[in-house]
């Protein structure tokens, strides 16, 4: 019957205890309810939590936060869902506070370019708030449409433009975040860059929430560009693509953004909701973004064209107007989800590398699709060496799941043997951690966990991530299936 509420019954004390805190209705603890909540958007593992959260305010989030320590029930912090690495997924049990609740912009200083957002507030939003006045927020990664900016903290999001203007931490001025001890604490002053003492707004960007759940956040915003123009070049080599990049910032050029995808990827986002029209046939395509002062923004351009020539690029062009601006950056934005098009399932994969290492890399990414029998699209952030190599498979074809996951585990491996990192914007999770010991010894691992106890002494704040785990079985459930597998 419509309009009725849903009478709630449970005998578990402890998500009692969690409604008195926030209210009946806000507490999910049916298991239908809390199917959503098993995985972010690293589907290839799946965990089912106790209960789900959902959170109004700071107060709140302390008072949860104290009781689930009162009970040694470990939990999680959780936005929009939208990661990629397993951050948000529970192990089996956990509690899940959801921040989508808290939503709200809280305050505009745009005098001082500066901005108070909630954790739930949408990346996106933030720049469509404030565009009209002339300014907007800079890190933008694909997903901004329904990213929020605390998930962005939590795991220093990048984006097409980081290349000019930076990750998250490049853009956070100021937190407030409830510690695990249910402490409120504001670390940074609003506006006030560059503090004496420990950078822990460094050291809480990026930490996957594993120190503390951020409730506020202050960022910068920045006043709109005078100009900004827009390069679409087509290659038939794909190390053609790749020296062009590295001869693009060689020349002294900064782009606000530099692009890159090869065949594979191109055949997906042709296929999805935003198609330009790239050939079928090419290698591999440039996107290429410069902004700043509108003076000098036809000679970059002249520059760049100029560059691309001199690497034997098919067709190049500038885009003629902001519409077609704006479908070519629609199509790029689209790429991860446009591998569903051409695909049942895909595992996106993160790297960085050496931009000058570029074309033998992609040799070694070419060699281990061979070698695992499954295509592998590739997607970059080429300017910064950025690569996200995605292993298409068909979860449902026996055995292809853990092809697919050797066979990204196989790509990370070639980044790190060049001199890279095994992400550069998805963060470790669940899905990396091992391959944490691609970059770091025992020695450097045990310091980082050494700080991780300092601030979640007890291990319950989003336990089993980021780190690995020695001697420790990690109950998971592989998707689309109802088995839990010991890993």
């Amino acid at each position: 019957m419509f309009g009725r509420k849903r009478k709630i019954k449970t005998s578990d004390p402890l998500v009692r205890k969690l409604m008195d805190i926030v209210g009946e209705s806000e507490v999910l603890f049916e298991k239908e309810d809390l199917v959503a909540y098993e995985c972010d958007g690293y589907t290839m593992y799946k965990g089912m939590p106790r209960a789900v959260v959902f959170v109004h305010d700071t107060q709140e989030v302390s008072d949860v936060v104290k009781c689930l320590n009162e009970a040694e029930v470990p939990y999680i912090a959780r936005g929009a869902g939208t990661g990629l690495s397993g951050g948000a997924t529970p192990l089996g049990g956990e509690v899940i506070i959801s921040l989508v609740r808290m939503k709200r912009m809280l305050h505009l200083d745009l005098e001082n370019r500066k901005a108070v957002v909630e954790p739930g507030y949408i990346n996106l939003k933030l720049t469509q708030s404030i565009s009209d006045k002339g300014y907007y927020y800079a890190p933008d990664p694909s997903s901004q449409y329904a990213c929020t900016i605390g998930g962005n903290v939590a795991e220093n999001s990048g984006g097409a433009h980081c290349l000019k203007y930076g990750v998250t931490t490049n853009h956070i001025l100021g937190l407030e975040v409830v510690l695990p001890s249910g402490e409120i604490v504001d670390i940074g002053v609003e506006g006030v860059p560059d503090l004496p003492g420990y950078d822990l707004l460094g050291l809480l960007t990026g930490s996957e929430g594993t120190l503390g759940i951020v409730t506020k956040v202050t960022v910068k915003v920045l006043k709109n560009p005078e100009g900004k123009k827009t390069v679409l070049a087509y290659y038939d080599d794909i190390d053609d693509a790749s020296q062009a990049v590295s001869d693009i910032i060689a020349a002294g050029i900064i782009p606000a953004a530099l692009e890159m995808m090869d065949q594979v990827a191109i055949e997906g986002v042709e296929s999805a909701a935003y198609p330009v029209g790239h050939p079928r046939d090419i290698a591999a395509f440039l996107l290429i973004e410069v902004d700043g002062i509108e003076a000098g923004i036809d000679d970059q351009i002249e520059e760049i064209l100029t560059v691309c020539k001199q690497n034997n690029v098919r067709e190049v062009k500038v885009a003629k107007d902001e519409a077609e601006r704006a479908l070519w950056w629609a199509n790029r934005k689209m790429g991860f989800g446009a591998m569903g098009a051409i695909s049942p399932d895909y595992l996106v994969q993160d790297g960085v590398i050496p931009r000058t290492r570029l074309p033998e890399v992609l040799a070694e990414i070419r060699e281990i699709s061979r070698k695992y029998n499954l295509r592998i699209a590739n997607i970059f952030h080429a300017g910064d060496g950025n690569l996200h190599p995605l292993i298409l498979y068909d979860a449902s074809v026996p055995g292809e799941s853990e092809r697919a996951s050797k066979a990204g585990s196989e790509c990370l491996k070639v980044c790190a043997d060049v001199g890279g990192s095994i992400t550069g914007e998805h963060g470790v999770g669940i899905e990396k951690s091992a391959e944490m010991r691609f970059i770091f010894t025992d020695e450097e691992l045990e310091a980082q966990t050494n700080i991780r106890e300092v601030f979640n002494p007890q291990d319950l704040l989003n336990p089993g991530k980021l780190f690995p785990q020695p001697g420790r079985c990690v109950e998971v459930k592989r998707a689309n299936q109802d088995e839990v597998q010991l890993v």
